[in-house]
């Protein structure tokens, strides 16, 4: 069964909710910004000013990646996870070892960034920097336990 990926992050965002409430670090619906971009898409190009941002990415039927960007780390959000050689532990180079995307017609592991690009679903939530890195790191983690991403770090 095929997994709706729009429906796994509204629902997951939606409990967040009531962890950072519990976290005594009250969130509401409007002031978490959901943009979802379906395959193929274009990476974005910045990260907006006064934003800090947890993403993830959805393909091959599953998650396969999640992670975050402060406000110092905006090649992070917009570019390093499409280049296998760009930073430690990106998306493509978790796809580029994973021996199982040799199955997956057209994948092609010297650029990885393609597929991710052509086939994967990406999730971006932005919040105000005025949450600060708690926050964010309280989003991601929950995110990682709620969602199961294939590639954990």
């Amino acid at each position: 069964m095929m997994s709706n990926w729009k429906a796994e992050i509204t629902d997951a965002l939606a409990s967040f909710q009531a962890v950072a409430e519990l976290a005594g670090m009250p969130i509401r619906k409007d002031q978490l910004e959901v943009v979802l971009l379906e395959a193929p898409h274009k990476p974005p190009s910045m990260l907006p000013t006064g934003k800090l941002a947890v993403y993830g990415f959805w393909g091959d039927g599953e998650w396969l990646k999640i992670g975050m960007a402060g406000a110092n780390s905006r090649a992070r959000y917009t570019s390093q996870h499409y280049n296998k050689g760009s930073a430690l532990s990106t998306l493509a180079a978790s796809l580029a070892n994973d021996p199982r995307m040799a199955r997956i017609p057209g994948f092609d592991p010297t650029e990885p960034g393609i597929w991710i690009k052509s086939w994967c679903n990406r999730a971006n939530i932005l919040i105000s920097t005025d949450y600060g890195r708690d926050m964010l790191a309280l989003l991601e983690a929950f995110l990682h336990v709620r969602l199961r991403p294939r590639y954990e770090r």
